[in-house]
């Protein structure tokens, strides 16, 4: 089979309707769009969500919450997941990145005690709770807030 052999399968191409080419095609004079009002007419037609002037549906939900604008979102890191680096290994943002665990440091690091930790390991995170930071001192290791 060579390139200007290649063909598409059989029905899976259909022509457009020929609107407009005369009366006698079936799809003339008005071009299947009726007689005048806004639907005939060219850019004719209404935004998304729009109901006639009848107050939107959108408009009539009544607005729940509160969004905060400078809110932090932090990445997760859980100290089971610190368990693959060695004894001794100084454990940075770019670090994590860097060994996949995490994806992108967002807006700073949480370490979080899930989890055991069998390493010593110094720790240089945004964030850390509190059980986080008495397993890595239990452990040996030490952190470090950035």
């Amino acid at each position: 089979m060579k390139l200007h052999e290649l063909k598409p399968s059989e029905g899976s191409r259909h022509h457009g309707k020929r609107l407009g080419r005369g009366t006698s095609s079936g799809q003339g004079k008005t071009a299947g769009k009726g007689q005048k009002g806004q639907l005939a007419r060219q850019g004719g037609k209404t935004r998304l969500g729009f109901e006639g002037g009848q107050m939107p549906l959108f408009r009539r939900m009544p607005k729940r919450g509160f969004k905060n604008i400078n809110r932090k979102v932090y990445a997760i890191i859980n100290l089971q997941d610190l368990n693959k680096f060695d004894d001794g290994t100084a454990i940075t943002p770019a670090l994590l990145v860097e060994s996949g665990l995490i994806k992108d440091e967002k807006d700073g690091i949480k370490l979080l005690a899930n989890g055991q930790l069998d390493k010593k390991l110094t720790i240089k995170v945004s964030k850390a709770s509190e059980a986080a930071v008495n397993a890595v001192n239990a452990a040996g290791g030490s952190i470090e807030v950035i």
